[in-house]
């Protein structure tokens, strides 16, 4: 069986989750979210985008209703046995809720106190308001598995260490061919199959890249073009290791960079430093997206600056690798040891057209951070 880790650490999972149910005050909790079923069984599947969902019972019972291309992908990739694998009928006019239904009748927890997932791509609107309709007394209960994902074990340390690897590797693999002249398309082969041979995984979302004007774009978008010899391109990738995440950003600039590029550079690899530095467990989140805004502002750079520098790191699905929360003004969420990090420094002046992008994953010690990446902070110039 593909499960990436052992028993012990899928039973710790089941354990913890199945006292936070109870502690919640809940019969049962109702999981749409992939990234539950992964962490708390290793179910791995894109299967989520149909109606699927996992049941956890306060007694610690763990069932899954999905369709049947799925059958084989949980006995393949998760901890359930055959008698926890249920499979709903599809036929013309079908409703999987009611599959549910005589699920959790099955559980005896029909008429309990029921949670659930709202709060995840895993519930299409469809699919959400077809469950509450049927299940009107349900409440939301979308933090309790995701809070419990955010400290990450030994065990899933290394798997962003890992992922973190890919990361460089996909950047030394992207530099390597990148210069005047060059085409996206090859750049962007040559990072994520850096990936691929590294045995990684498909990122929680498309690697973004774009040169010229798209350099200052921080989403994918079709089309592809070949590099000017006086240009800049910027990535936005990561590595993904068994699902987890270690994300990183970079501007490359294609030929002489001009003063402004510089000064770019060094208030985005200030203010990246400036931002590890406030990463303290028990500190609020908003005090590193503070730190940030501070340098900006003071390097006279508050009309290219985001209004978030940041974002949890964990193993997401689709359709985007952020694990929320973000770093944004005034957040209260308190930072805790062991959780992960995206850290970007974002700038996108519109005006001069000029982009300039630093970024990498970092982990929560307990008095600061340990940078995942290898790369250094140097000013990228091809």
């Amino acid at each position: 069986m593909p499960l990436h880790f052992d028993d012990a650490e899928y039973a710790a999972r089941q354990a913890r989750a199945t006292q936070a149910v109870a502690d919640a005050g809940l019969d049962a909790l109702i999981m749409f979210a992939p990234e539950s079923h992964f962490w708390i069984s290793g179910y791995d599947t894109f299967g989520f985008a149909m109606f699927q969902a996992m049941v956890l019972t306060a007694n610690g019972d763990l069932h899954l209703l999905t369709r049947l291309p799925d059958l084989r992908q949980a006995q393949l990739t998760s901890t359930l046995a055959d008698d926890e694998i249920h499979i709903w009928t599809e036929v013309e006019g079908a409703k999987p809720v009611q599959d549910l239904i005589k699920l959790l009748e099955r559980l005896g927890v029909a008429t309990g106190r029921l949670g659930f997932e709202s709060n995840t791509s895993g519930l299409t609107d469809f699919n959400g308001q077809m469950v509450r309709s049927a299940l009107p007394d349900m409440v939301d209960a979308s933090e309790l598995i995701r809070s419990l994902r955010r400290i990450k074990s030994p065990a899933e340390i290394e798997m962003h260490r890992k992922a973190a690897a890919l990361s460089d590797d996909a950047m030394d693999a992207g530099l390597a061919v990148t210069c005047a002249g060059a085409f996206e398309g090859h750049i962007l082969a040559e990072m994520q199959g850096a990936v691929f041979k590294g045995g990684g995984d498909y990122a929680g979302n498309e690697f973004i890249l774009g040169s010229g004007p798209g350099a200052l774009l921080c989403r994918y978008y079709s089309g592809r073009r070949h590099l000017d010899p006086q240009d800049q391109i910027t990535w936005e990738w990561s590595g993904a290791y068994a699902r987890y995440h270690a994300a990183m950003m970079r501007t490359v600039v294609i030929g002489e960079p001009n003063d402004w590029q510089r000064h770019m550079h060094s208030a985005c690899v200030e203010a990246l430093e400036a931002c590890e530095a406030a990463i303290r467990p028990g500190d609020p989140m908003g005090n590193v997206f503070d730190a940030h805004a501070r340098v900006f502002d003071a390097a006279g750079l508050n009309h290219a600056r985001s209004q978030a520098c940041g974002y949890a790191m964990g193993a997401i699905y689709n359709p985007i690798w952020v694990d929320f929360p973000m770093f944004y003004h005034g957040n209260p969420l308190l930072m805790q040891e062991n959780q992960v990090f995206f850290l970007h420094m974002i700038l996108m002046d519109s005006k001069a057209g000029l982009a300039m992008c630093y970024g990498h994953s970092v982990r929560v010690t307990e008095n600061g951070v340990e940078r995942l990446s290898r790369q250094p902070l140097d000013l990228l110039i091809r």
